[in-house]
Parts: structure tokens; sequence; C-alpha cells
């Protein structure tokens, strides 16, 4: 017989809903070295207690460590973002792909493993709303890139118009100046008439 399914909603009872916590926290923080360990990363973990008390996690020496790399790492980021601004337009399309891949490694990460079968109502309608916020990015980019490719056609027929136009208003101006050494100036018709009384 399979597990029953625990329907997810505040548990009312303080002292199941403090041993609930308990086992869940200590599930988050195995699943979190487990991660640390297997995959060579650095984790760190905070967890906050409906009364206000602080639980920590970290894969490397203090939470400290980590929150400081962390907080280095987004300074730098910031100020590498402020130095490509005199390339505005690419620029503007790699933050919003990056701002497109955040949101779904979000979305993959609260569909990933265990924790979809724990998401609430609310956790779900955010994924919901997190989703529609992807596919719209998604659905923009698609646009954008096709009216992009569309006028890079366009411009490439115009090119290649206004290149044969030239080349067919060269063929005849030289076509008129070879006609022109062909066929003379016919003599006057006065001379014409001279000539034949002659």
């Amino acid at each position: 017989m399979g597990r029953k399914k625990v329907e997810l909603k505040r548990i009312e009872n303080k002292s199941s809903r403090q041993v609930t916590f308990s086992k869940r926290r200590n599930g988050l923080f195995k699943k979190a070295h487990e991660l640390s360990v297997l995959c060579d990363v650095q984790v760190a973990f905070l967890v906050f207690s409906s009364s206000g008390k602080l639980y920590e996690f970290s894969s490397v020496g203090s939470t400290t460590s980590i929150l400081e790399r962390y907080t280095s790492h987004s300074k730098k980021m910031a100020t590498s973002s402020k130095e490509t601004n005199h390339a505005e337009v690419d620029y503007g399309k790699h933050a919003n792909l990056k701002s497109l891949a955040e949101l779904l490694l979000t979305v993959e990460r609260n569909l990933e493993g265990l924790y979809a079968m724990e998401l609430t109502l609310g956790d779900l309608m955010e994924l919901e709303e997190q989703l529609h916020v992807a596919l719209t990015h998604v659905k923009n980019r698609k646009i954008q890139m096709m009216l992009e490719s569309v006028k890079s056609l366009h411009d490439q027929q115009e090119k290649m118009l206004k290149e044969e136009n030239q080349l067919l208003e060269k063929q005849i101006v030289a076509m008129k100046n070879g006609e022109d050494s062909d066929h003379p100036l016919c003599h006057p018709p006065q001379q014409t008439t001279l000539s034949l009384l002659k």
C-alpha cells in the first residue's frame, strides 16, 4: 500500500507543526549536504522558524563566507554591467535573455524532485505566473527575431535591385554610345543634293 498523500496546508496543531518543521528542515539540510558532496558545490541554507529562530547550513565553514562571496559576485556583475552600457542594444538583449534564463531556472527548480509535490496552492499559482511570464518572453523574442529576419531579407533584396538597376543604366549608356559611333551624323540635305548634281 502506498504512502498516504499529505494535504498541503498550514498545520494548526502547534506541536505537530513544530515536529514537521524539524523533520522537513533536517531533510532540507541533508539534501543540501548531499548536493554539495555529489556535485562539489558550495551551498548555504537559511531557515527562520515561525518564532523567528534562525537555522543555518553551510557546506564550507560558515554561511557568512558564502554570503560574502555572493555579495562580492553581485557587485562585480553590477560593475561589469555598467562598463558595457556603451552597447545599449546588445546589453538590453543580453539582460532580457539573462532574466529569462534566471526565470526558467527558477521554474525548473520549483518543478524538480520531491519539492514539486510539496508546493502549496499559492506556490503553484506563483509558478503558473512565472511560466506565463517566461512564455511571453519567449514569444516576444521569437517575434523580434522573425521581424529582424524579414527586415534583413528586405534589405538584401533592395540592395540587389539597386545593383541591378545601376548595371542596367550602365548597359543602356554603353548601348547609346555604341549606336552613336556606328551611325555618324548625316550630311545636311543641301550637301547631298550638290554631290548628286556633280
